[in-house]
């Protein structure tokens, strides 16, 4: 009787709505906009968009998906998640995405948000043949190239000049040209086999091991296994994992502050997951396992990665050579004889696991982690008063314990861990729907100043979980159908030293948002954002109890158009407005962008044309942009000047796509951008990318 049940509930819900949508795929800088609300160098873009890309071929099925899953796509609130779990355990499986509306709570817009990330294909129970042929024939396989480069040039090309002492100066070896290649077989649930090869601008393509290089200048690859009986992942090659809150392993998808005030609080336990990103860190190298227990699953890792970074000789007591890391080298970058030779100068090994149960009702989990990591030579950082409790040393241990409890329409989360030093964190946090209309977030974090994890990712005011305390507040309110509010404010201080504040200090920041979406075709919001910060005074001599703080103060607004004209043509309308205020001096800045897109059955063409001008580089404006598949672009406009972009797709055949795109700045107060050698020599920045996609199976 159950299908019966769900039958007339979806019929009638489709007649009450008189409308029908299609699967598409997703507007994915529409969602990423909604999740990033303010854009900040700080986050690592490249590799959340990348964490996104994987849920996006990687559906949850509707059938199987647990609450904790759900949450994990930040799309559905708590009383959203609760009222789909009760409608699957009253009526059984879902028959047809149709039936979502007739959830309680699930609007049409929530289901044309949903689908892209879920299904209702059971593609597990079609594993025919051995694996290896599943492999060769899957329908995702593809091979995909791009080629990105700068036509101006740069200083870092030009030839190099006499210093005083007669020696030539620093220039970039390699060419210009950016090449990135992937290489991806993939089907959910089976398996994941993948390639990367990535070449940046300024690096040879050379094959030479004595320093590491071995044509393309960074190389990943994973060969993962799911669901194999017992063994819920089996992974070789390059890894994340994800579980808890973030504190030990915090890789993935996780937002943070953001329009979305409520669900992205919240990390979520998504296990172990291919490392695919073109980052040359933040990832492990080896072997890594899941396995069921019962309601239990055991996680284990070994990883040995080589890592960047300068290692210097210091000599002990007895003139022995003893060679020591004064820093880790991030960029990624290879380009001149300095930067060559930092490559691969250490070695980066871990072991770890988890311990993750589940209740039978999948309302409680708890789980454990513990990482231990030791490097091939010892951490002497540069003595700085900032950075006193910083890791130091060659082996680290961590520590953590998590929870995540869903009572009604109250999710209750937390984890604490404990670093080697004796440094602990801790987050704990609440997300509820109070009301149909009104949703709640609170969150309260401390990070001690000796806090140490190279993995985590917990939520925070920083880039990292170290030296710092905080609780945070998120409302989201829908007074009408049409109508969402959504805001936070987050109190934050920092009891140790950091960079440009140099004395224990504190600040705040509070974001609101006001949409209106009269219908599918009209997206109007509102948004403005004040953060506060203690700074260091510009000019101010240290007194006897130390440096001066004074308050600096960044406020932004932006007003926003999305406009679908018909089935082909769309545009988008934007103002954004910024000032910065600090010890008494206010600047200003402001961008005016206009887009327009056309779709068709084959081909897509998107523009904009944006006006900005800033006083000064604290007003600098971030704004996402359109870009070839999967590629992430959000440069920041300061200066003055205007910037346009012109992207197009065509679908030659099923299996093969082109994708091309221009973009040039143009600046009319500068006869020089950049500076070192990325100086150009003008006035004008003009950027190419082309690439192609084919799929093997299509």
């Amino acid at each position: 009787m159950k299908w019966l049940f769900a039958l007339i509930f979806t019929f009638s819900a489709v007649l009450a709505s008189a409308q029908t949508f299609k699967p598409k795929e997703v507007d994915l800088e529409k969602f990423a906009e909604e999740l990033f609300a303010f854009q900040e160098e700080e986050l690592d873009y490249e590799n959340l968009y990348e964490s996104l890309l994987q849920l996006l071929l990687n559906p949850l099925h509707l059938n199987k998906v647990s609450a904790e899953e759900l949450q994990s796509l930040y799309l559905l609130t708590p009383l959203q998640i609760i009222e789909f779990i009760n409608y699957r355990s009253l009526f059984g499986p879902l028959l047809t995405i149709y039936e979502l509306q007739a959830i309680p709570e699930f609007d049409l817009e929530t289901i044309y948000r949903l689908v892209p990330f879920v299904t209702l294909e059971d593609r597990e129970n079609q594993f025919t043949g051995n694996l290896l042929n599943r492999i060769a024939n899957d329908r995702d396989n593809y091979l995909m190239i791009r080629h990105r480069r700068v036509w101006e040039s740069r200083k870092g090309y030009t030839a190099p000049d006499t210093l005083s002492n007669g020696n030539l100066s620093s220039r970039y070896l390699g060419d210009p040209n950016d090449l990135y290649v992937r290489f991806r077989m993939q089907h959910a649930k089976d398996f994941s086999v993948g390639l990367t090869l990535d070449k940046d601008p300024g690096e040879q393509f050379t094959w030479e091991p004595s320093s590491k290089r071995y044509g393309f200048n960074f190389l990943s690859y994973h060969f993962t296994l799911f669901n194999k009986g017992k063994w819920k992942t089996l992974a070789l090659g390059d890894y994340q994992l994800q579980f808890g809150q973030g504190l030990v392993f915090g890789s993935g998808f996780s937002v943070g502050k953001g329009a979305e005030a409520i669900t992205t609080v919240r990390r979520s336990t998504l296990g172990i997951r291919p490392y695919t990103s073109v980052l040359e860190f933040g990832f492990f190298r080896g072997a890594a396992f899941t396995r069921k227990e019962g309601r239990f699953e055991i996680t284990a890792l070994a990883s040995s990665t080589p890592r960047d970074g300068n290692v210097q000789v210091s000599f002990d007591t007895l003139e022995r050579e003893e060679a020591f890391i004064s820093s880790l080298m991030l960029s990624g970058l290879h380009r001149t004889p300095n930067e060559i030779a930092q490559k691969a100068q250490l070695r980066e090994h871990n072991l770890g696991g988890n311990i993750h149960y589940t209740s039978l009702n999948r309302s409680f989990q708890m789980g454990a982690n513990a990482l231990y990591t030791e490097y091939s030579q010892s951490f002497h950082r540069q003595e700085r008063i900032y950075n006193s409790f910083e890791f130091r040393g060659k082996q680290n241990h961590l520590q953590s314990m998590y929870f995540n409890f869903n009572y009604q329409n109250y999710f209750l989360f937390g984890e604490t861990a404990r670093s080697k030093s004796g440094g602990m964190g801790t987050v704990v946090g609440l997300m509820s729907s109070l009301s149909p209309k009104i949703d709640l977030s609170l969150l309260y974090r401390n990070y001690a100043k000796n806090f140490h994890t190279f993995y985590g990712n917990g939520f925070g005011e920083s880039s990292r979980p170290i030296n710092e305390t905080g609780f945070y507040i998120g409302l989201q309110a829908k007074p009408r159908r049409k109508v969402t509010w959504s805001g936070y404010y987050d109190q934050f201080r920092f009891p140790w030293l950091r960079f440009q504040a140099y004395a224990p200090s504190e600040g705040y920041e509070w974001l609101q948002r006001i949409t209106y979406s009269p219908s599918r075709q009209i997206l109007i919001f509102v948004q403005t954002r004040e953060e506060s910060k203690d700074r260091n005074h510009r000019n101010t001599p240290v007194g006897p109890s130390g440096h001066i703080l004074s308050k600096a103060k960044r406020f932004n607004t932006t007003a926003n158009l999305d406009l679908v004209i018909d089935r082909r043509w769309s545009i988008k309308s934007r103002v954004q407005f910024s000032s910065y205020d600090f010890e008494g001096q206010k600047t200003r800045g402001y961008t005016i962008l206009q887009d327009l897109t056309y779709k068709s059955q084959k081909t897509s063409i998107s523009g904009r044309i944006a006006l900005f001008d800033t006083d000064d580089y604290d007003n600098r404006q971030y704004v996402y942009e359109k870009n070839v598949l999967w590629a992430f672009s959000i440069p920041a406009y300061y200066g003055q000047g205007m910037r346009y972009y012109l992207l197009g797709q065509y679908k030659i055949s099923p299996k093969l796509t082109v994708w091309g795109r221009l973009a040039r700045t143009t600046f009319t107060d500068r006869d020089v951008i950049s500076s070192g050698l990325q100086e150009i020599n003008g006035s004008k920045l003009t950027e190419s990318n082309l690439q192609i996609r084919y799929a093997f199976n299509k």
